[in-house]
């Protein structure tokens, strides 16, 4: 491999490297909204999967059932995360399209 071929490697994944930070810089301020309980709570999530708020209705918060509460906010929370996580893949994705990477490298 030629010196210059292996200059031009080297300025490329450096490219790549401020893209990536870019694009991380840029989903903190996308975000996601996921609910459980038909509403009842719904959490929004940054593209850093950052929890931003979580919004509970009044009529769901029964002291004699914490449990379906706590699972409520559970579900929301990982639904939103989960969401957050495919929001980054897919902008990830649109990053690196065409450059001949294989599928889920970042």
């Amino acid at each position: 491999m030629s010196k210059n071929m292996l200059s031009n490697i080297m300025k490329q994944a450096q490219q790549m490297q401020e893209r990536v930070k870019k694009l991380q810089e840029e989903a903190e301020g996308k975000t996601v909204e996921a609910s459980s309980g038909g509403g009842m709570v719904t959490v929004v999530a940054n593209g850093r999967q950052e929890v931003l708020s979580i919004k509970i209705d009044p009529s769901v918060v029964d002291p004699k059932d914490i449990d379906m509460l706590q699972d409520l906010v559970t579900a929301a929370v990982n639904e939103a995360l989960r969401k957050s996580q495919d929001l980054m893949k897919e902008e990830m994705g649109k990053l690196t399209a065409g450059m001949g990477l294989p599928p889920g490298l970042f």
